[in-house]
């Protein structure tokens, strides 16, 4: 089950090994297309990287942090730290591969 974050809690949830945090929104069409294949990730991945989703409406700072133009955007955080923008909606495999590649660089 993939983690609701906010403002106030996101850095604890990204604070330990590898988190991908989904940026959407309900409006946005291409999020609702990623929601499901996010959840599957969880589901298979879950072990290895936390998948976390923050709603942009409701934690307008976070995303002016981050600079949040477009979504659906994910950031992939290691041990707290940003390292890598996702931006746009991808199939399943091109971001299974992509996490697969990055718990290997762990």
């Amino acid at each position: 089950m993939t983690v609701q974050v906010t403002d106030a809690t996101l850095m604890n949830e990204v604070k330990d090994g590898l988190t991908l945090v989904d940026f959407w929104a309900p409006w946005c069409g291409p999020c609702r297309m990623i929601a499901p294949i996010l959840e599957q990730l969880d589901e298979e991945m879950g072990e290895e990287v936390k998948i976390a989703k923050l709603n942009i409406d409701e934690n307008e700072a976070t995303a002016a942090e981050f600079g949040i133009q477009s979504i659906p955007t994910m950031i992939l955080f290691k041990d707290g730290q940003p390292m890598e923008k996702i931006i746009g909606a991808h199939p399943k495999e091109v971001l299974k591969d992509y996490l697969e590649k990055k718990i290997a660089e762990k």
